[in-house]
């Protein structure tokens, strides 16, 4: 039997508009449901960690035992090295590994976290199954994925609307689930775990700073990263309508009573004993 693979493909890869986002993220803003979970001692497996700030907040709360960090791209764990070494950790390394065919033993870890990462898998209750096997018997599995169709803004905004279905659309066509957040507890049950508990979070951008942050890195990122060129490969839409997409964005960031939500399904199993 061949050996299973990814066959999504990443739709946001990444430009510099993505690792805006992606460094931004810490422990405390997308993983505060496993947060209380956490002993000194645990060993951690944080799987899709990117440029691995989360990876490194996650180190520093287990000083006692260890991470690692593992993704499909190498490049980018150069970027999450240089951000372990920033913070002088010792207790963290990294690999590149794909979620479905995890090369670790059964039983390894007291923590497998995953963030944002089931939304771009081609078989997420496979990569479930894997991080399952894993972890070891009572240990902890921490999932966080954002849901597309879920976010909400204000004002109403048509040209968002329509970057919206622009992106779903993409995200499908790449093979991936861009409204895994209310999957998550379904998956998670398919995969053989019983103690799951799930909750959820937001991330909410209201401020001038907020504001001015999270409308440039998406009106940036909708005209120049692989998400863009992949768009316009695919068919799904023309130059005309990215930029008109981006303009959306940046009029909805200049706007004084501007809000927005992003809503993540978050999923907190242990295996069985």
């Amino acid at each position: 039997m061949p050996e299973p693979r990814e066959t999504a493909v990443y739709t946001h890869g990444h430009h510099e508009s993505v690792l805006r986002s992606h460094t931004w993220r810490t422990a405390a803003n997308s993983a505060a449901y496993l947060v209380p979970s956490l002993r000194p001692h645990m060993k951690i497996l944080d799987v899709g960690c990117g440029p691995g700030t989360i990876t490194a907040d996650l180190a520093g709360l287990v000083p006692d035992g260890h991470v690692t960090g593992v993704d499909r791209e190498p490049g980018i764990l150069e970027r999450a090295r240089a951000t372990a070494a920033e913070r002088g950790l010792a207790n963290v390394d990294f690999a590149v590994a794909d979620v479905h065919a995890l090369d670790y033993p059964d039983d390894t870890f007291c923590v497998v976290h995953a963030h944002q990462v089931l939304q771009h898998v081609g078989d997420p209750v496979r990569a479930l199954r894997e991080m399952r096997r894993v972890l070891k018997p009572r240990g902890f599995l921490a999932v966080r994925d954002a849901d597309y169709e879920a976010m909400t803004w204000f004002p109403a905004s048509e040209g968002l609307d329509r970057w919206l279905d622009l992106y779903r659309r993409v995200a499908r066509a790449n093979g991936g689930e861009p409204d895994a957040g209310r999957r998550l507890k379904a998956w998670a049950l398919r995969a053989g775990f019983t103690d799951v508990t799930a909750t959820s979070g937001t991330w909410t951008f209201a401020t001038p700073e907020e504001r001015a942050w999270w409308s440039g890195l998406w009106a940036d990122r909708t005209l120049a990263s692989e998400y863009a060129d992949r768009a316009l490969r695919g068919g799904h839409a023309s130059e005309a309508e990215l930029r008109a997409a981006a303009e959306a964005w940046r009029e909805w960031g200049e706007r004084e009573d501007g809000w927005f939500s992003v809503l993540h399904g978050e999923i907190l199993c242990r295996k069985d004993a």
